[in-house]
């Protein structure tokens, strides 16, 4: 009978490897085109966005650079009025800094493309960064608790339990408001890189803070079911220790659940720094992110002279990446669900 098991689980194992590797779905394919569009336009214009350029006697950022001249001027697809032609041919006449029109600029005179493209970088730096902080962790916390099993499991799934009773949006807003107190008490001996600096390591920090707590339950879920097969049960007849069990054995089968979190544990970093950031307490001027545009861009929108694409154009990349982001995900939860290797027999 065990010889007859064993025939019946090398079958199994020959017709999953022999089946043809699928591709990727129509919506996983937008998505990764998409994201690697955005993620391509964003890095890939890094030296032009954080360039510095001259403005008045001084160098800075392009991002930052300001002409309160042209303030508000309409995007290339608009046209310029016989107003707006004036401001732009005084400038360039003086000799001004003159930022691009391909989206405008905003109140200060800024070129809300290079500011677009600049806080895309930081938008997704702070939501990778955030997104693997909660992975490691969550990976390690709940391996750890499926591993050990008895008290050690119950008494870290019971700190799980409480933390997610916690309202976690109010515990970012918490943290971050306590760093800038003491920023502003300290504000003399810091300098603007440094603020800015200390205020996104905190915003990923704290979103990453509270998001690793359902990694934690899925890891633990997965590790426990892992634990009883019998591949781990000769791992431990044998005397593998447990540091070779968890990266030789058990975190090659975790690959799956944890590149579908993953994916899907991005985007929602993501929108927590915009919502954060829309608020004023993610990532602060003049650093640029999406958020803190769509804040900028809501103030223009009245009822006499409506400038809309301040507000759509942040609001669309948000839109774009999130989307696309999903929709990876979405591939990758059907890629690697366990189920999928069932319909086979």
């Amino acid at each position: 009978m065990y010889k007859a098991q064993n025939h019946q689980e090398r079958m199994l194992h020959e017709k999953l490897r022999a089946r043809p590797r699928q591709r990727l779905g129509v919506a996983g394919r937008i998505g990764f085109a998409v994201l690697a569009f955005v993620l391509f336009s964003c890095v890939a214009s890094l030296p032009w966005s954080m360039g510095t350029v001259a403005s008045g006697a001084t160098t800075i950022a392009r991002y930052e650079a300001s002409n309160l001249s042209l303030n508000l001027m309409p995007p290339v697809w608009q046209g310029l009025g016989e107003v707006d032609r004036a401001r732009m041919d005084s400038a360039i006449a003086a000799g001004h800094y003159v930022p691009g029109r391909v989206l405008g600029t905003d109140r200060l005179g800024r070129d809300v493309l290079a500011r677009l493209l600049a806080g895309g970088s930081v938008s997704l730096l702070v939501g990778l960064s955030a997104a693997a902080i909660a992975v490691v962790f969550g990976t390690l916390y709940g391996s750890i608790a499926g591993a050990a099993g008895g008290r050690i499991d119950a008494v870290l799934m019971r700190i799980v339990d409480i933390l997610f009773g916690l309202p976690s949006i109010l515990l970012v807003v918490l943290l971050a408001v306590a760093v800038d107190g003491i920023i502003e008490r300290r504000g003399a001996d810091l300098s603007l890189l440094a603020r800015q600096a200390i205020n996104i390591t905190t915003l990923l920090v704290a979103i990453g803070g509270v998001s690793w707590l359902t990694m934690a339950r899925v890891i633990r879920g997965q590790v426990m079911s892992l634990r009883a097969k019998p591949f781990m049960e000769a791992c431990r007849a044998i005397g593998v220790g447990a540091p070779r069990q968890f990266y030789a054995h058990l975190l090659p089968n975790l690959v799956g659940p944890i590149a579908v979190y993953a994916a899907l544990a991005v985007p929602a970093a993501i929108l927590s720094e915009s919502f954060l950031s829309f608020l004023g307490i993610g990532v602060r001027e003049p650093l640029p992110s999406w958020g803190n545009m769509a804040a900028d861009g809501l103030g223009e929108l009245n009822t006499v002279d409506s400038r809309w694409w301040l507000l759509v154009a942040p609001c669309f990349a948000i839109a774009l990446t999130l989307v696309a982001l999903n929709f990876l995900g979405d591939e990758l939860r059907e890629r690697f669900d366990p189920m999928r290797g069932r319909k086979v027999a």
